[in-house]
Parts: structure tokens; C-alpha cells; sequence
């Protein structure tokens, strides 16, 4: 089965386009997530341009002696964090010819690492990150602009977002499986990427020893999805330090194979002040029904927080809610550390869930959704709007 066909330019293309006018965007994300086709898609649509890459010898030596394409163009520089000192040269080269040459630098999430510490570059680039497709994505473009902060969301129903979302849950959302619409795409691809993501990518950013323990915990976080992640309990079950365990979750998280969402903490609410709930960036690893439809929406719910963040500026956050009473939302948007809107799982229509009128009321919560995967109807009941997953989900760019 092959999924419908999906308009290849990303949703991040247009912004990076318009970005790349003054500065030059930086584009991380996880392994195989497209950042690659994305880079080669705008260079297709440039009169003159270049692609090098830092794993190509060729390559390597045309940008060590800055050989650039004649006139106006477009230059991706892919995997340029392996070379000691880029940052200071790409400086150079930027200040040189950013009258002519725009620069598009591609890489894993090492890239985004280090950025943090990329203070020779300040004010001459964005920072972009690419997520896996979402509903949005693969039923085609709608509306680009996206919500204000505080606005209600604009949730409506889109044409072939059923099939989509019935793709995405089976397939993930990273685009060789997800396009191919193959199980036996999906597994050979889960299969070789986690090997060569413990293999490379770990090894490659940190000289860690046990790299058998850190690819036991890679294992193990499927089955802890949607739960608060202790990191005590994992100690115990790899036999390891407290001090290793955070390290090696601090590095699945780096290099974009995790994330955590952390409690919303206030004064208003007996919050819970630690143990984030880990995700997924490939949710179709997570075995297990209700958990990995929960990790499909965390994963939408995050690329539209990056997006407000990486394309508006926002300090828009993603969060969930549980206090010491037991009551749990699994997730809440701020805006300047104030609620936005919440988000209730559900695999079936059910009640509304007390839990979400118990938060709306205590934290002042404009807007609280209760998105179920089956069932058809779309209601409100107590304040709180209950309504399917294929009818929510678009509305999150």
C-alpha cells in the first residue's frame, strides 16, 4: 500500500526562503527526516548553486579553498560541524559574500549543539528545526499563517486527513517509510537506523564506553512512553549510576531520538516539580496502541511550539499538567509561561475527562480540547470541546 502522493516542498521551504535573503539558516533535525532533500528541492529551483557535504573528499576540499559557484547562488553546507574551527570560517565566508552567496547548513542535531556555543555567529543566522510530517503536511498545504498566541485554535476538517493520520500512525512520519506506505520499508529502516544511530551518532558525540547500556535504554523508552520518566528506575533496571542514566537521556535527547515534556509548574496548582514524560521523535517504534497514538500528538504538538519559536519568535512551551492530588492532563501550550491551550488523549469517545475542567478552572486555560482517534463527533460539554483527531489535528502547522 502506498500513501497518496505528498507535496514534496516542506512546510519549513518558504520561510527558509524568505530567511536566506539576509542571513543563513541553520537546519537540524534527526537522521533521514528529510533535511537533505529539503536543501536539495530549493537548489533545484536556483539558477546557480552547490551542495557539498563534509563526508565527500571532493567536497571537503572545495570548501577549504571556498570554491563558490559564479553570481548570485545558493550554497548547502552539510554536515560542516565535523570540521574543527567551521564556525570561525563560516564566518569569514559569510561576512565576504553575503551579498551574492546565501548559506543553507545542514545537519544532525549536532548541529544544534553547537550552536549554543557558536558566539562568533550571533546575528547572522536562524536556527530552523526539521520535524518527521505531520496531518498538516501530508494532506497538503492550507492556511501558512499560523495562530496568534492566546487565539483559539483554527480547527476544521480537511479533506484526506482520516488517511493520513491512519498512515502516520502505522508507518511514523519520517518520509521513507511514510511515503513507500511498506511495512517492510518500516521495519528494515528501523532496524538499520537504530543500529547505526548508537553505532555513529552516539559514539560520534560523545566518547561514552557502554554504548551497549545506552543502546539497552533506547530499547527501553518505547515502553515508556506517555509516562513520567524516573530516571532512579532506569538506573535500577541497567544496573548503572544516576550520574550515567541522565547522561546517555541528556544525549538521546541532543541528538533528536527523545523528548521531554516537563510539568507545568505555578503556585496556582500543587504541581509535581520534576519527571518530565519522555516521546518519541519516530513514533511508530512505540508498540502499544493508546501510547503511540499519545506520542503522535506530543510529536505534532512539539513541531508546532518549534514552529511558533523558530519561525515567529514566540516563547511558546509545551508542557503537561499533574498535581499531587493524581489530576493529569497530558498536555498544556504556554505563552510566556501563561496557559494557552490543553490537550486530552483518548483512544474512543468517553466522557469529558474531570481532569481537564479541574485545570481549565484552576489555571484560567482559554482554550481545552479532548482529542480522541475513533469516533466521529464534535461537541461542547463543560467548556471542554471533544472532537476527532483528524479534525484537530491540521490545525497545528
Amino acid at each position: 500500500m502506498r500513501n497518496p502522493p505528498v507535496d514534496r516542498e516542506r512546510d519549513l521551504e518558504a520561510p527558509i526562503k524568505d530567511d536566506l535573503g539576509t542571513k543563513m539558516v541553520f537546519l537540524a533535525g534527526p537522521r533521514q527526516v528529510g533535511k537533505t532533500t529539503l536543501a536539495k528541492h530549493m537548489l533545484s529551483a536556483r539558477r546557480s548553486g552547490a551542495y557539498l557535504s563534509w563526508d565527500n573528499r571532493e567536497d571537503r576540499a572545495a570548501m577549504r579553498v571556498a570554491r563558490w559557484p559564479a553570481g548570485k547562488a545558493l550554497v548547502v553546507l552539510d554536515e560542516l560541524h565535523k570540521w574543527r574551527g567551521w564556525k570561525r570560517w563560516l564566518k569569514g565566508e559569510f561576512d565576504k559574500h553575503r551579498e551574492r552567496l546565501a548559506f543553507l547548513v545542514t545537519g544532525s542535531a549536532r548541529l544544534d549543539i553547537y550552536r549554543c556555543g557558536a558566539d562568533s555567529l550571533q546575528g547572522r543566522y536562524h536556527h530552523y528545526r526539521l520535524h518527521p510530517f505531520s496531518v498538516a503536511e501530508a494532506v497538503g498545504r492550507g492556511p501558512t499563517e499560523l495562530p496568534a498566541p492566546g487565539a483559539e485554535l483554527p480547527v476544521e476538517g480537511r479533506p484526506g486527513a482520516s488517511e493520513a493520520l491512519a498512515a502516520l500512525l502505522r508507518f511514523g512520519g519520517f518520509p521513507e517509510p511514510f511515503l513507500a506506505g511498506s511495512d517492510r520499508v518500516l521495519r528494515r529502516r528501523q532496524k538499520e537506523r537504530l543500529e547505526r544511530f548508537v553505532r555513529e551518532d552516539v559514539r560520534d558525540l560523545e566518547p561514552l564506553r557502554d554504548l551497549a547500556s545506552v543502546q539497552l535504554l533506547a530499547d527501553m523508552l518505547p515502553d515508556r512512553v506517555g509516562s513520567p520518566l524516573s530516571l532512579n528506575a532506569l538506573r535500577e533496571d541497567l544496573e548503572v549510576s544516576h550520574r550515567s542514566v541522565a547522561h546517555w537521556v541528556d544525549v538521546l535527547e541532543r541528538l533528536y531520538h527523545v523528548f521531554r515534556v516537563p510539568p507545568f509548574v505555578t503556585p496556582r496548582v500543587r504541581a509535581l516539580r520534576k519527571m518530565p514524560k519522555a516521546y518519541l521523535w519516530d513514533w511508530s517504534l512505540v508498540p502499544a496502541a493508546g501510547p503511540r497514538f499519545e506520542n503522535l500528538v506530543a510529536g505534532h504538538l512539539l513541531k508546532f511550539c518549534h514552529t511558533m519559536q523558530d519561525r515567529e519568535g514566540h516563547p511558546v512551551e509545551l508542557h503537561y499538567l499533574r498535581d499531587r492530588a493524581g489530576h493529569e492532563v497530558d498536555f498544556l501550550v504556554t505563552h510566556r509561561a501563561r496557559p494557552w491551550f490543553a490537550v486530552e488523549v483518548k483512544l474512543a469517545e468517553t466522557r469529558v475527562e474531570p481532569a481537564l475542567v479541574y485545570f481549565r478552572d484552576g489555571l484560567s486555560i482559554p482554550w481545552v480540547y479532548q482529542v480522541t482517534l475513533e469516533g466521529d463527533k464534535d461537541f461542547v460539554e463543560d467548556g471542554v470541546r471533544v472532537l476527532p483527531a483528524r479534525t484537530f489535528l491540521p490545525a497545528l502547522r
